[in-house]
Order: structure tokens, then C-alpha cells, then sequence
């Protein structure tokens, strides 16, 4: 379980693939702050990029540790495929603030910026997500884009999906990735986990 609230930034260093067909998965070597790794042990939970993993082994003296994701996972996330930075988040422990939202680490599906330009003293972020999860967003809800947790603005449905307005503040893009992202990237999505739930208590039409 997560929060959405980013404890660091790492960095994918090394990828290898777990075989040689699309059936595989991959090994990623991810390099942290210095210090991040303390009180980490071998099968704690890390997300990267919201994507929950398991820490399969670990190098406190080069703030290294890597997981295997599978083909499953790649499939359904953007960003755990290749180098370059992720966001990072330890799983929750029982005495934290909950200061973000109720996380799960499962992304639900894979959106893409439409719009990301600064507005005043914080930045406009309008990204596009699946139509499926349309239902599941509310204004002044609560999304997970890459990791973050974040508040929607405001939901428009279209036809290519339903488009979710956020508003950023400095610190988010200083502390974050969320900071260099662009129109058209992919981003993984999270839908809140009580809206989830709700879905499914509803009843269903005959």
C-alpha cells in the first residue's frame, strides 16, 4: 500500500531481459539517492513510477537495488522498459501519515499528456485517459499520475477518452519527474480505490 507522496527520485541504470521472447520479462537496476535504501530489505515493496515491485536484491553501499517486472506488468505500464528516471515510493508502514490518497501500486491503464504549460506560479497538466476510466473521476477526486497523487480540476468525456484538468505546484515538479514531462508522453494512471469499490457495490442494471 502507497500514498502517492514521492519519497525520491531514481534512476533506471540497467536493463536486462529475463528471456528471449516477448513472454519475458525484464531485471531493472535502479539507482537512488544516497541514503534512500536505509531500512530497506530484500522483498519490501518499492513502487516506480507507481508501479508496485518487489526489491529482489539490494546494494546499500551503491544506493543500487533491482526487481523484475514481468510481461504482464510491462504490458500494462509505460517507463519501466527502458533508462531513465522513475519516481519512488517505500510502501506504507502502519505509524505513516496517510498524506496523499489510498494507493495500491496496480496501475489501472496507461494515459498520455495532451496539455502541460505554466499558469502563474504553478503549471496546467490536462492528460488524457482511457474512456473505461472515465466513471471513476470526479472533480476534486483524486488520481495517481506516474506515482503522484494528485487532485482533479476537472473532467471533460470525449470521445477518445476522458480528458482530466490537474493543477501542479513548484514543489511537485521540483521533487518529482513530473517536472520535464511533455505533450504526448504516456503516463501510468491509478484511479482512486474507493471509487473502485463503489463501482462494484452498485447495483447493475437487469
Amino acid at each position: 500500500m502507497f500514498t502517492g507522496i514521492i519519497t525520491g527520485v531514481g534512476r533506471i541504470t540497467a536493463v536486462h531481459p529475463l528471456g528471449s521472447s516477448a513472454q519475458h520479462g525484464k531485471r531493472l537496476l535502479i539507482q537512488t539517492p544516497p541514503g534512500y535504501l536505509a531500512g530497506v530489505a530484500l522483498g519490501d515493496s518499492i513502487a516506480l513510477n507507481g508501479a508496485c515491485m518487489t526489491v529482489t536484491a539490494l546494494d546499500l553501499a551503491a544506493n543500487e537495488f533491482t526487481v523484475e517486472v514481468s510481461a504482464e506488468s510491462l504490458a500494462h505500464t509505460t517507463g519501466l522498459d527502458g533508462l531513465g528516471e522513475v519516481n519512488l515510493e517505500q510502501a506504507l508502514r502502519a505509524q505513516d501519515r496517510l498524506g496523499g490518497h489510498i494507493v495500491t501500486g496496480h496501475v489501472d491503464a496507461v494515459g498520455r499528456v495532451l496539455h502541460f504549460a505554466p499558469v502563474g506560479e504553478s503549471w496546467a497538466l490536462h492528460l488524457l485517459a482511457p474512456a473505461a476510466l472515465g466513471k471513476y473521476l470526479a472533480t476534486k477526486g483524486s488520481i495517481t499520475v506516474n506515482g503522484v497523487s494528485l487532485t482533479v480540476n476537472a473532467v471533460c468525456d470525449r470521445p477518445e477518452g476522458c480528458e482530466c484538468r490537474i493543477n501542479l505546484i513548484g514543489h511537485t515538479l521540483t521533487h518529482t519527474t513530473l517536472g520535464r514531462l511533455q505533450a504526448g508522453q504516456p503516463l501510468n494512471l491509478e484511479i482512486d480505490l474507493i471509487a473502485r469499490y463503489v463501482e462494484r457495490m452498485l447495483p447493475t442494471a437487469p
